[in-house]
């Protein structure tokens, strides 16, 4: 059943870039429609670390930042599997918030500014034709004039379009699992973390209600090693960085089961496909070694509205809509995303990140030099 009112924007997936852009185009007047499979409020593999580029932007949505007491972070800690460690201070710094938190407080938003929120919804296609997309769920289907795509790392239209990052042989840049957790812990409120392990980083930061965010990525083939089993994995392999198995010892874990995902790439990706707009990390991702990828969904989500709106206004056709956001996508993040992959091959391997520590050590100048190449401007 094709439902009869048509949309001018319909977004897929409700993480922070599709949020965002909904409630831009809710508040310019647009008939807006959000789809996300999931029901707010849940958790998801994240950081949840934003630098404070995105503060204005988000307090700008209605996010009432200022008023939150959230957590400033201003200095970062990176540390070798040996142990060896740099402390730098952050040039922009950043603050912490949960995405269980932030992601149900943008849906309030979004449903509040009239934007049509259809939670636990999945969207098992999306067709163009005749000038318009049909966006195709199990039991019915709506129209609109554009689509955006904010899915994440990987979803089914990602599989089902066989996008090109998905049919890539397991390798270097495209075999990541990430696993995180809610933790209580005695940790400095301002310090953000980054403990390296053999094939794999482990971020620790706060967020809300005195917790802390951890999370960490490492390669399949770690969890292999170990039976499937993350327990075991990370005793025998996250554990033998020091302050890991400090934290891992000493830290009282908040969730039953931790949250995981599987299949994560870094290789490119398009940021349109088939007239669809990708945002977020559906346009491609920054390592979570930088901890920037929430400040990069957001700006995207501003780039992608700016254009839309000329669109819709007819100030510009479709191929000049398409062609305008990747050619600005690619101007704000194609460099950050680089940088970004250059950094992790560093960090993959035990030698390379223990000799990259002893390097950097003495000179905290170029330390912040790699703080600022995965880092932009507020917007």
């Amino acid at each position: 059943m094709i439902e009869t009112k048509l949309y001018d924007v319909a977004i897929v997936g409700g993480g922070l870039g599709g949020l965002a852009l909904s409630i831009q185009c809710a508040n310019a007047g647009y008939k807006t429609i959000l789809f996300e499979k999931e029901k707010y409020p849940f958790h998801k593999v994240c950081g949840e670390y934003i630098s404070f580029e995105s503060w204005d932007f988000l307090e700008d949505l209605g996010v009432p930042l200022s008023q939150m007491n959230v957590p400033n972070i201003r200095k970062l800690l990176v540390s070798a599997p040996n142990g060896n460690k740099l402390e730098e201070d952050l040039p922009l710094g950043g603050f912490g918030i949960s995405r269980y938190k932030l992601d149900a407080m943008l849906a309030e938003i979004a449903a509040q500014h009239k934007v049509d929120v259809r939670q636990e919804t999945k969207v098992n296609d999306v067709v163009f034709e005749n000038g318009f997309f049909t966006i195709l769920c199990p039991t019915f289907s709506v129209q609109s004039k554009i689509a955006a795509g904010s899915f994440g790392k990987r979803s089914n239209l990602d599989v089902k379009w066989r996008r090109k990052f998905i049919t890539q042989k397991p390798g270097k840049l495209n075999n990541f699992i990430g696993v995180k957790y809610h933790i209580q812990a005695d940790w400095p409120k301002d310090l953000i973390a980054l403990h390296n392990f053999k094939n794999g980083y482990c971020g620790i930061s706060q967020i809300e209600d005195d917790k802390f965010c951890l999370c960490y990525l490492t390669s399949a083939r770690n969890l292999e090693q170990c039976a499937h089993s993350i327990p075991r994995m990370e005793k025998e392999i996250l554990c033998k960085n020091p302050h890991l198995e400090r934290i891992f010892a000493d830290a009282r874990i908040l969730y039953d089961a931790p949250v995981t995902i599987s299949q994560i790439s870094f290789e490119k990706k398009e940021q349109v496909h088939d007239h669809m707009l990708m945002i977020g990390d559906a346009a491609g991702m920054i390592t979570p070694l930088c901890g920037n990828g929430m400040s990069m969904a957001l700006h995207a989500s501003k780039i992608a509205f700016a254009h839309i709106h000329l669109f819709l206004q007819n100030q510009i056709s479709l191929p000049d809509m398409e062609r305008y956001y990747a050619q600005a996508w690619n101007k704000a993040f194609a460099k950050r995303v680089r940088a970004g992959r250059i950094i992790q091959r560093f960090f993959g391997g035990v030698f390379l990140s223990n000799l990259l520590i002893k390097l950097l050590k003495p000179f905290p100048s170029l330390t912040r030099l790699l703080i600022l190449q995965t880092h932009g401007q507020p917007f």
